[in-house]
């Protein structure tokens, strides 16, 4: 049986103990930490909630989980990863996945498993990885940002992309009309890369999250026929070289523990691994 623990909805009274939080661990909390400085801790502008544990608004907060299209947990002790799952199962289930440090989202999982599962997947060891200086690898200097007239062409990539890593379509049940808006929100914010050949795209990757300190590529892909070419280190390195020399970020990524090819491609470029990401998917 589930206990609540303490945790409640934070509003802006615990905007600087959130922001605290965030700010212990820039790359694992880059996704929330993203939203909530282009919004602020209100609801109705993050696009989700903030549950928290502590003694009053206001007060230092022990744990910070977000609960909106993914639920991510990003730190507290496992009484407050138990409050945290107490108040998730009070609620329709409305993510599409539980993701952040592993710690916080296998103990959630655990206690969410009864009500919410099976899930589709659980990927229970993602390596996090970061780099902050130049890359080892020299940067593909045919990738570039996407422009928007370019949708169309590189959408399927992104399509085959998703089906790969995540293993279902993103065009059930709209016809992929939410999926197209979200890639073509990345190409017009200058966040989707690309090295085009022929007009087909050979490789890319986005910036999916993007906070002042850190920017977290998602999304690599070389063409099934163009592997083994040293494309999707090269191509990596491109994105890096943005977000590290352009925009004055950190790069960050998580990637499978299984997939050693990738894990290699990220070694070489010269990320090290900084924790650990859990993700579970429904």
């Amino acid at each position: 049986m589930l206990r609540l623990a303490g945790a409640r909805l934070l509003d802006e009274r615990d905007s600087q103990a959130v922001r605290a939080v965030l700010a212990a661990d820039q790359v694992a909390s880059c996704m929330v930490a993203s939203r909530v400085e282009a919004a602020g801790v209100d609801p109705w502008r993050l696009g989700g909630e903030l549950w928290g544990c502590g003694i009053r608004a206001g007060s230092r907060l022990d744990a910070l989980c977000f609960a909106g299209p993914n639920l991510v947990p990003l730190a507290g002790r496992p009484s407050a990863i138990r409050a945290f799952a107490e108040r998730a199962v009070r609620r329709r289930r409305l993510c599409s996945s539980l993701v952040g440090p592993a710690e916080q989202v296998m103990g959630m999982w655990a206690e969410l498993a009864p009500e919410w599962g099976p899930a589709r997947d659980v990927r229970e060891d993602q390596p996090l990885m970061a780099i902050n200086g130049p890359t080892k690898v020299r940067p593909d200097p045919l990738v570039r940002a996407v422009r928007p007239d370019e949708l169309d062409r590189y959408l399927p990539a992104a399509i085959a992309m998703f089906i790969e890593e995540v293993g279902v379509d993103p065009r059930v049940g709209d016809g992929g009309a939410g999926y197209r808006a979200r890639v073509a929100e990345l190409i017009a914010a200058g966040r989707a890369f690309a090295r085009f050949e022929g007009g087909e795209v050979v490789f890319k990757a986005e910036i999916g999250a993007m906070s002042r300190a850190v920017g977290q590529i998602q999304g690599v892909w070389v063409h099934p026929d163009q592997r083994g070419h040293g494309h999707g280190a090269a191509g990596t390195a491109a994105v890096v070289r943005r977000l590290v020399d352009g925009l004055g970020r950190t790069a960050s990524l998580y990637v499978n523990s299984y997939n050693t090819p990738a894990r290699a491609v990220y070694d070489r470029i010269g990320f090290v691994q900084v924790g650990q990401y859990a993700t579970v998917l429904f």
